[in-house]
């Protein structure tokens, strides 16, 4: 019975073990943006601010609240009495209720140009989220490099220490000199060396992420299992994703925004050579009866012009330069889709020549470098050279694949969607 409560508990910590390491984010993108989703306090913050806009909607299309006044007139009653402020008991009391009424159209503009201002406030939220979703996927294809380069590095450490070997036997056999015991010595130091810095790279980029993910700095996270399909060629046409840019970059749609709602503001500049009516309605009290009622017709006289035409030249000046600024973003966002297009084109054409050809032949050359240091025909310098060069071509295919995920990463950015 003891051995089956021991086995059950067993079995017990090593499902929890198992759900807290699925619970550790890492080891794909996807977890490691759907907590940032969640956490970013910035994002969480330009949310906050584009429902505020939201709601500015229907204030801007709101009438002004009404006013009402109250006179109270002859309060002693000509020296008759005590003055009093009892509207029944003075001489008499009257009411004004007044209502302000904007030019017509005014408020269908205010209308128009609050709701591009929450457009423009919402696609700054995407935008930022995008623009977070970039860096992250950045520090993954980072943390996969070191990660990789870490292992190729273990495994440089282990072959050098197999050559250590086979240089002690030969140094005690009296085939080779002591030189190459202590080259293969000075190989692993530095390789040792170079484990270190890439453990200290490793940790900046755990607290770099933990930053954009809004966990305290030495969080752990799940090693990266993999890297992202990059997608094909027919995906990578320059045209189609110029296009797709255009459709659906967010801060092309907020330039947009900020550039239309520039026109309703010239628009409302426009509505300033005319004048706002106030109506109003003043029923008078004596004693205890409304006897007497008056209306009211008031309007501001737009009498001083040079003032309302700075207004507009300023309205007409900001409408210009929000154009301006949406002309330059579109030029600026294709020019920096074209550079990460040609980089991620150029880290594949890296990978595929360092897989299919460099690669294979370091490899062969490694093999016959330590079959002819073993049979004597060749130095220990030549081995370590054939090393090298393999280190090289593995280290070269793991930066062209992190490279061409950054690349990857900025172009979806500069799309505004995942390809």
């Amino acid at each position: 019975m003891k051995r089956l409560w021991v086995l059950a508990w067993a079995m017990g910590a090593l499902v929890a073990m198992a759900q807290d390491a699925a619970s550790i984010p890492g080891a794909d993108v996807e977890s490691l943006l759907a907590v940032a989703k969640a956490n970013n306090p910035e994002l969480a913050s330009m949310r906050l601010e584009a429902l505020a806009a939201q709601q500015r909607i229907e204030q801007a299309y709101a009438l002004p609240d009404p006013r009402l006044k109250i006179e109270l007139q002859d309060v002693s009653k000509m020296g008759a009495q005590n003055p009093t402020l009892w509207p029944s008991d003075v001489g008499s009391t009257r009411y004004t209720l007044t209502q302000e009424l904007p030019w017509f159209g005014t408020r269908a503009l205010k209308r128009e140009q609050a709701t591009l201002a929450a457009q423009g406030s919402q696609a700054q939220v995407q935008t930022l989220w995008l623009d977070l979703a970039a860096r992250i996927k950045q520090a993954y294809a980072q943390r996969y490099f070191l990660q990789r380069s870490a292992q190729l590095s273990q495994e440089v450490l282990g072959l050098m220490q197999g050559l250590e070997q086979i240089a002690r036997a030969r140094y005690a056999g009296g085939l080779a000199p002591q030189q190459d015991t202590l080259r293969a010595q000075t190989e692993q130091s530095a390789m040792g060396a170079e484990l270190i810095a890439l453990q200290t790279e490793l940790r900046t980029n755990q607290s770099r992420m933990n930053a954009l993910l809004a966990r305290p700095p030495s969080a752990p996270f799940a090693e990266p299992k993999a890297l992202r399909a990059l997608p094909g060629a027919e995906q990578l046409d320059l045209a189609v994703l110029e296009q797709r840019a255009r459709q659906h970059n967010p801060q092309l749609a907020a330039d947009e925004a900020k550039w239309r709602a520039a026109e309703k503001g010239q628009e409302l500049s426009l509505k300033g050579r005319y004048p706002s009516i106030v109506l109003g309605v003043a029923p008078t009290q004596f004693q205890g009866d409304v006897k007497a009622w008056d209306l009211m017709l008031e309007m501001n006289i737009a009498l001083w012009q040079g003032t309302r035409r700075a207004q507009e030249r300023e309205a007409l000046a900001m409408r210009d330069a929000a154009e301006a600024r949406r002309n330059a973003t579109a030029n600026q966002v294709l020019a920096d889709l074209s550079e990460n297009l040609l980089a991620l084109q150029g880290a594949q054409q890296t990978e595929s020549l360092v897989s299919n050809s460099l690669l294979a032949q370091a490899e062969l050359s490694l093999q016959s470098a330590l079959a002819g240091y073993e049979a004597g025909k060749l130095d220990f310098a030549a081995v370590l050279d054939a090393q090298r060069q393999i280190r090289q071509a593995k280290l070269s295919r793991i930066k062209a694949q992190a490279e061409g995920q950054a690349r990857l990463a900025q172009i979806e950015r500069l799309l505004g969607v995942e390809l």
